[in-house]
């Protein structure tokens, strides 16, 4: 089985008033056939085993899915593959020799906990915003019952599939949350089910991105390019629209 050896450059920080700085480690033979963290998870066993405090990463189900464990690689968020998670990169895309430096998602409204472990909790914020949609109690409908276009099924899917890891806001010169704002608003709005809170709900997840200190869009698309699920910005065009007419014709 094929080994590397990798220098890694690591942001140590023990919280998110001290100061922080990069840290230089040595990590030799690893396996190709490891994934990213599997690659860090064998470095604080090497860390533990000298008695020194193991690197701080977030991750849950290392399958794609919840994306918290999203970090810098080399300035690229997620690493250098294009629509993958950290958790899904793998070290048979490094040389050996390779220097990698390891950072947190850098943001305003992102404070680091510690090391590379971020707080993405002004995500929640935006959209506990929007609140829910308006259903009937009871029993599940039978599928089928309300007809949707396969189109818009499709593209209310294509939103649906952003996992708020904040990707975009971390590449984003602006610091903006309009690709993640944008995914969540589009995906109801698309959608019957979506629509008795449709104008309150394009208000008030703006109006809560606003208060978190993001930035705007500048349309540099950087966040499109890191998306781990290939969100398109022309859901942040849609919710630019449905902000307007919810301002215009009122909640």
């Amino acid at each position: 089985m094929k080994t590397i050896n990798l220098t890694l450059q690591i942001w140590r920080q023990k919280n998110k008033d001290a100061p922080g700085d990069f840290e230089t480690f040595t990590l030799n033979n690893i396996s190709t056939a490891m994934s990213f963290l599997e690659m860090l998870d064998l470095l604080n066993e090497n860390l533990t085993l000298q008695g020194q405090e193991p690197v701080a990463f977030d991750h849950d189900c290392r399958e794609g899915v919840c994306g918290m464990c999203g970090a810098m690689v080399n300035g690229i968020a997620h690493g250098p593959e294009p629509e993958t998670t950290l958790c899904q990169l793998h070290m048979r895309h490094f040389q050996s020799g390779d220097t990698l430096v390891i950072e947190p998602f850098r943001s305003r409204a992102f404070p680091i906990k510690r090391d590379l472990v971020i707080d993405r909790s002004a995500l929640d914020r935006i959209i506990q915003a929007g609140g829910y949609i308006s259903v009937n109690t009871g029993g599940a409908p039978e599928a089928g019952t309300i007809p949707i276009p396969a189109k818009t099924a499709e593209l209310a899917m294509d939103a649906a599939a952003c996992i708020g890891c904040g990707a975009c806001v971390a590449s984003c010169p602006s610091g903006a949350a309009m690709l993640f704002t944008g995914a969540k608003i589009s995906q109801l709005s698309r959608l019957p089910q979506g629509q008795p809170e449709r104008k309150e709900r394009a208000l008030a997840m703006v109006q809560a991105m606003d208060r978190e200190g993001f930035g705007n869009c500048s349309n540099e698309r950087e966040c499109e390019a890191v998306c781990p699920k290939a969100i398109s910005i022309r859901h942040v065009a849609r919710m630019n629209r449905e902000y307007l007419l919810a301002s215009f014709f009122g909640e």
